[in-house]
């Protein structure tokens, strides 16, 4: 549900095409729908610009599938995110549009395509290619949201050169995403070389004393480069959605 739905809606209420009836029965369900195991917050568009997220890790194949349903049902574009192929499946069944995206562990609905900035874009840059599973929750989820998205993969501090071969793209890009893990160094060099925002991920790819993305995760945050802001271990959606506010200000 979103603005041009409930313009919509007063509009065809307004050319009788709707009772008042059915306009109350809406807004009864606007703030939320209550579903028992879950509260469904279907003014999350109107306040955020894009429908609830759901997290499907720890909750059940039904519960999931239940509540992307219901989502879906008042919303053209849905995201579920850190979910099984079970998941899928399940949601696939209920939703018949909603598809996969394996290595980003995405659950995606998209009925209505947005156009992006054609003169902006989102850069998302990768250490190594284990890191690439948190790369690709973080592109797609800018890109469902609206968003021109360029990929960099593989351009970590050990081969600097591979890095340093992308200049052009890299200063392009409006703001960029940086996953790395091991010592997560690839954020403060790519700080260095641009003027724009930089969000720094952290992933728990690295041996033992990398602490399951830990030591990336300290060194982003003591990071020497300035305009680098950090998101949680693996939170490759947080920095998506973060790339995607900041993308859409003017």
């Amino acid at each position: 549900m979103n603005t041009d739905n409930i313009r919509g809606m007063l509009e065809s209420f307004r050319e009788g095409a709707i009772s008042l009836e059915q306009v109350l029965g809406f807004l009864k369900s606007f703030a939320y729908e209550d579903i028992e195991f879950a509260k469904i917050d279907h003014h999350r568009a109107v306040r955020q610009g894009f429908p609830e997220v759901v997290f499907c890790q720890g909750k059940t194949i039904p519960q999931v599938a239940t509540i992307m349903k219901k989502l879906a049902e008042r919303s053209p574009n849905v995201l579920g995110t850190r979910a099984s192929k079970e998941m899928f499946a399940a949601v696939k069944e209920a939703v018949p549009e909603a598809w996969y995206h394996e290595l980003a562990r995405l659950i995606v609905v998209e009925r209505s395509k947005k156009e992006p900035d054609a003169d902006r874009y989102i850069l998302v840059l990768s250490a190594g290619t284990s890191d690439m599973p948190v790369a690709e929750e973080a592109a797609v989820t800018a890109e469902i949201m609206g968003h021109q998205v360029q990929r960099v993969y593989d351009v970590g501090v050990a081969g600097i050169h591979r890095l340093l071969a992308q200049r052009e793209t890299i200063c392009k890009a409006n703001v960029s995403i940086v996953v790395a893990g091991m010592e997560g160094a690839l954020a403060s060099v790519v700080g260095g070389l641009v003027d724009k925002p930089i969000i720094a991920v952290p992933t728990s790819i690295g041996y033992g004393a990398n602490f399951q993305g830990l030591a990336a995760l300290l060194s982003m945050l003591n990071s020497c480069a300035a305009g680098v802001a950090v998101v949680n271990i693996d939170n490759g959606f947080g920095a998506g959605r973060l790339a995607s506010i900041i993308n859409t200000m003017r």
